[in-house]
C-alpha cells in the first residue's frame, strides 16, 4: 500500500508513523496508543529512573504486543562553572525580585541522564523493538550490546554529516530532523543554529547520502505532510506536535491551551530552559532575555534556575517561564485520541500518495 515499505519491514509495524517520544510530555499510555493504531509508539526515557521506566515498559508490554521504542538521550553533561552560573543567575534576578524569591536558593537541576551501563542493562533485559537515541549515539562497547538483544536502532540528524555519521556508526534508520521540529535538536556534530536545514531541504540529501532508511521530521501535522515527505524519498515520518493534542500526552493545561492558540510565527529556537538549542512557543522568558543567551549554563543544569519562578508563575496561571515546546506546525493539529489520529493520519496520507499516483 506504501510506496516504500522499507521502515514498515525493519520495524515491523503497519503504518509508518513514529510517535516522537517526548520527554515529559508523554509516558506509557501515548506509546501504547500509538502501538495499538499501527504505528511506533515512543517512551522517553531521559527524565526517568530505571524503576519508572521498567514500570513504564511493563505497562505498555501488558497493553500491546506491537513494536514500540525507547528514547534515550547521548548528551555529554558539563557542571557550570561558578562564573556561568552567576551570570545566568544575574540575568534572572529582577524576575526573582518581582517574584519575591531569593536567587541564591537555587535547587538542583532535574535529570536529564545520558544513556549508561545501568540503561544498558535495562534495555537488554526489557528488549525493547527499538531503540531511539538523540544528541548522537552512545559509546560503541554500549550500543554493540543494545543491538545484540535484535534491537533496531534510529537516531536523529540535523545535518547530512551526522547522517552519514550514524549510518557509519551502526545505525539502522535516521531520522532526519528539520529545523522546523519541535522540542530539542538532535545536533551532535554541529552547534551552528543558523545554519540548521528545513525538512524538506534536509530530507532528499539525507535520503541520497545514506543507504538506510530515512525518516521525516520536523513540521509533519497532516496527511500532506506525509506525503510530501515519502514524495522526497523518506520511508516513515515522525510527529511530536500533533500528539501534544491528544488527551494521552502529559502537558498541563496551559500548554495545551497556548499550543491551541499558535500559529507559525510563534515559535523559536531557544537555549534558556535547558542549555541546549530547542523549538517552543515564545513567552516572556524568551521575549526579554532573548532566545538565545550566552550566559545560559550548559545543558542539562540550566533549568535549575527558572525552576521556582515557572512554579510562580504557573500557580498565577501563567506560561510566562515555562518550555512550552512546539513545532512550527502546531495549527495543523487537531484534538483526537492518539490511536485515531495515528489512522487519520495514515489513511490522509495514503489517500494522497494514491491521487499523486494516479490511482
Amino acid at each position: 500500500m506504501w510506496p516504500n515499505e522499507r521502515l514498515l519491514d525493519l520495524l515491523q509495524i503497519e503504518v509508518p508513523i513514529i510517535q516522537a517520544p517526548m520527554a515529559g510530555a508523554n509516558g506509557s499510555a501515548l506509546a501504547i496508543s500509538v502501538s495499538e493504531a499501527g504505528g511506533l509508539g515512543s517512551l522517553p526515557c531521559a527524565m526517568l529512573n530505571e524503576d519508572k521506566m521498567r514500570a513504564e515498559a511493563g505497562n505498555i508490554r501488558q497493553q500491546t504486543a506491537n513494536p514500540f521504542s525507547m528514547n534515550f538521550f547521548c548528551h555529554t553533561a558539563v557542571a557550570p562553572t561558578p562564573e556561568q552560573q552567576a551570570a545566568w543567575t544575574a540575568q534572572l534576578t529582577p524576575f526573582y525580585t518581582e517574584y519575591g524569591l531569593d536567587p541564591s536558593d537555587i535547587a538542583p537541576a532535574s535529570i536529564r541522564r545520558a544513556f549508561d551501563e545501568g540503561m544498558c542493562e535495562l534495555v537488554e533485559d526489557i528488549k525493547p523493538n527499538v531503540v531511539s537515541f538523540h544528541f548522537g549515539l552512545p559509546d560503541a562497547p554500549l550500543l554493540a550490546r543494545v543491538k545484540a538483544v535484535g534491537t533496531r536502532v534510529i537516531s536523529s540528524a540535523t545535518t547530512v554529516n551526522e547522517a552519514r555519521w550514524l549510518e557509519a556508526n551502526g545505525c539502522d534508520a535516521i531520522i532526519a530532523q528539520g529545523y522546523e521540529a519541535g522540542g530539542h535538536r538532535g545536533m551532535f556534530l554541529t552547534k551552528d543554529i543558523t545554519a540548521q536545514a528545513g525538512t524538506m531541504a534536509l530530507l532528499p540529501q539525507v535520503v541520497d547520502a545514506v543507504k538506510v532508511p530515512v525518516i521525516a521530521a520536523g513540521g509533519i501535522a497532516d496527511g500532506r505532510g506525509i506525503a510530501a515527505a515519502f514524495a522526497l524519498g523518506a520511508s516513515g515520518v515522525q510527529i511530536g506536535t500533533a500528539y501534544l493534542f491528544t488527551p494521552q500526552s502529559l502537558i498541563s493545561d496551559l500548554h495545551r491551551a497556548a499550543l491551541h492558540q499558535a500559529t507559525d510565527d510563534q515559535t523559536v529556537i531557544t537555549n534558556v530552559f535547558s542549555g541546549k538549542p530547542a523549538r517552543g512557543l515564545i513567552n516572556r522568558i524568551i521575549r526579554e532575555v532573548g532566545p538565545m543567551s550566552e550566559d545560559v549554563p550548559p545543558f542539562p543544569t540550566a533549568g535549575a534556575a527558572l525552576a521556582p519562578l515557572k512554579a510562580k508563575a504557573e500557580e498565577a496561571g501563567s506560561g510566562d517561564f515555562t518550555s512550552l515546546w512546539s513545532g512550527q506546525a502546531a495549527s495543523l493539529a487537531r484534538d483526537m485520541d492518539a490511536s485515531e489520529l495515528t489512522r487519520t493520519l495514515a489513511s490522509d496520507a495514503l489517500q494522497r500518495l494514491q491521487q499523486l499516483a494516479g490511482k
